[in-house]
């Protein structure tokens, strides 16, 4: 895809009761200014075609319900060699394997809530104290793909959190706190928990360091009530994006829990925080300006945030949009890891491996998508290089 060579490799087929999951042993080859002073949805089987219409909580848990085969993971793998044996996974104390080193990211098939439950058992870090669980609420207009609350119910519920969002700086219905508010009434997550917006009351900085970094002069802005968690799940809708090519952990990390004003800050590279469109950046300017966004979240809430995507409703187009283009690709799955790079590198593997991803890729590589990994990489938020590893529910 776009001259890049994957390359990875199954350790086994592993049988885990009525479905198998492939265990796959993946590797990709591959001065500061005071900022105090300034200013899816419908989830069907993994491996069918994204195509029914809920748009709240009311859908019923029937619909959430999938279950697929190991076709669905070794065939979104075009690449495999290197067969060993190996057990199935269950939970797992480490975000590393022993061995090498490399993160692990936790994959299921089944797009529903027991997959969820599973992936985020098998990471092995319990969300604990306030639990802040990062989404996106959708655009008004969308009526259809953002996450399903009957799919995410169960794990919000389960580590007592609050549904965080941030206002947009770009207008539309989810630009003041109050509006923001009602879509996500209107798309029933307040029906399952409390949601905060977290910059009701205004912005908060948090440093970026890293000797690497050079956008963001030092400094990124979250809404004010970002800091009054003591734990953060994101999660996220992995899909394509107009503007960054791809939309996964560490856009829902910067641009997500950036306040309106960090939006601004982000998108113009660190030029304004007025304007998402102020400045003279580029697009490469834009792409590493959020991992580096991405890296202060992470190192604000170190050893104490965990990510997780949902690859279903696989559209070329973002959840912030209001008009999207339907999927033309079938679900995946849901993956989860301790490094937020490593699962975005894994998702995008899994696109360029699929034999209906060409729309997807190529939303991604006309934005140069790829360049926040890299990037993040480059700054030290994650690894590339990962091993995937199935759960069964």
């Amino acid at each position: 895809m776009g001259g890049k060579k994957i390359t990875m490799c199954f350790l086994s087929v592993a049988v885990i009761s009525v479905a198998a999951l492939s265990i796959q042993n993946c590797s990709s080859s591959s001065s500061n200014e005071d900022p105090k002073n300034s200013g899816t949805q419908s989830s069907s089987s993994a491996g069918s075609s994204s195509s029914s219409d809920s748009s709240s909580s009311s859908s019923s848990e029937e619909q959430l319900s999938s279950s697929a085969s190991s076709s669905s993971l070794s065939s979104a793998i075009s690449s495999s060699s290197g067969a060993s044996s190996s057990s199935s996974v269950a939970k797992s104390s480490s975000s590393q394997s022993p061995d090498d080193g490399k993160p692990i990211v936790y994959m299921t098939t089944q797009i529903t809530p027991g997959g969820l439950i599973a992936v985020y058992e098998a990471l092995g870090l319990e969300a604990s104290g306030k639990v802040a669980v990062k989404i996106s609420t959708g655009e008004p207009a969308n009526r259809k793909y953002f996450l399903n609350p009957n799919l995410i119910k169960n794990l919000v519920q389960r580590v007592s959190g609050t549904i965080v969002e941030s206002n947009t700086a770009y207008g539309g219905s989810r630009a003041s706190t109050a509006a923001h508010k009602q879509v996500a009434r209107d798309h029933g997550f307040t029906d399952i928990a409390t949601v905060v917006i977290m910059d009701e009351n205004g912005s908060d900085s948090i440093p970026v360091t890293g000797t690497d970094t050079k956008r963001l002069k030092g400094w990124d802005y979250v809404g004010k009530a970002f800091k009054n968690y003591d734990f953060h799940i994101v999660l996220s809708h992995f899909k394509g994006h107009q503007m960054g090519g791809f939309g996964g952990a560490l856009k829902n990390m910067s641009i997500g829990y950036a306040s309106s004003m960090g939006k601004a800050w982000i998108h113009s590279a660190g030029t304004s925080r007025t304007s998402p469109f102020g400045g003279s950046n580029t697009q490469d300017a834009f792409l590493e300006s959020m991992a580096e966004a991405a890296k202060a979240v992470a190192d604000w809430n170190k050893g104490k945030i965990l990510y997780i995507n949902v690859m279903n409703n696989l559209s070329v187009d973002c959840d912030c949009m209001s008009t999207i283009a339907e999927p033309t690709m079938k679900d995946i799955g849901i993956l989860a890891s301790l490094d937020p790079v490593a699962l975005d590198k894994a998702c995008l593997d899994l696109v360029d491996n699929a034999p209906d991803g060409k729309d997807l890729v190529e939303r991604i590589d006309s934005k140069n998508g790829r360049l926040t990994v890299t990037h993040a990489e480059k700054i030290g938020l994650g690894k590339r290089e990962y091993k995937l590893e199935p759960v069964e529910p």
